[in-house]
């Protein structure tokens, strides 16, 4: 297997998972790497660009969540070179395989990074769902893992989401 590209077929797998299934479930978790790779840098990147009312609530929020998407990040890295792939997480990896837009915020309002951030959410978690469905019939195993991260995934964007909500119940945006 080639250094630079996770998604090739796996020279070995998990026992009882052909090839084919070990290269489409590599590729759908090499996507999730990724998103979660830059969804960890992006909180670090407001932790400490974040201003304004409620800067040390939001800052003291965002911790915590890094560390655990860093933890998600490992997870899904160990599965792939379980799987025979080859995790790769190096600053030009990443930004070679992103499909979506830089983050644009640099120092800015509690307000508006929640709400830039809250957007990274619904790509981030979305794309989790759809990666979930695909991997249904290929590993049961991935599929468990993506479903677990999914439930802290959608928790972090319920505690953005309440710092931007306003007494009428609507989001901020």
């Amino acid at each position: 297997m080639s250094s630079n590209n996770a998604s090739q077929v796996a020279d070995f797998t998990a026992p009882g998972m052909k090839s084919e299934s070990a290269d489409k479930v590599i590729a759908i978790l090499d996507d999730r790497l990724v998103a979660l790779l830059d969804l960890q840098l992006t909180l670090k990147h407001v932790h400490w660009n974040v201003v304004g009312p409620n800067f040390i609530g939001v800052h003291e929020m965002l911790d915590p969540q890094v560390d655990v998407v860093r933890e998600m990040t490992d997870t899904i890295a160990e599965r792939i070179a379980t799987m025979g792939g080859v995790p790769l997480g190096t600053p030009q990896s990443i930004v070679d395989r992103r499909r979506w837009d830089e983050y644009s915020i640099g120092r800015g309002l509690v307000v508006d990074h929640l709400a830039a951030l809250d957007k990274v959410y619904n790509g981030v978690n979305s794309d989790h769902r759809a990666a979930i469905e695909k991997l249904a019939d290929l590993d049961p195993v991935s599929e468990d893992l993506l479903t677990g991260q999914l439930g802290d995934l959608e928790q972090f964007q319920w505690f953005v989401r309440a710092h931007i909500e306003s007494a009428s119940g609507e989001l901020k945006r």
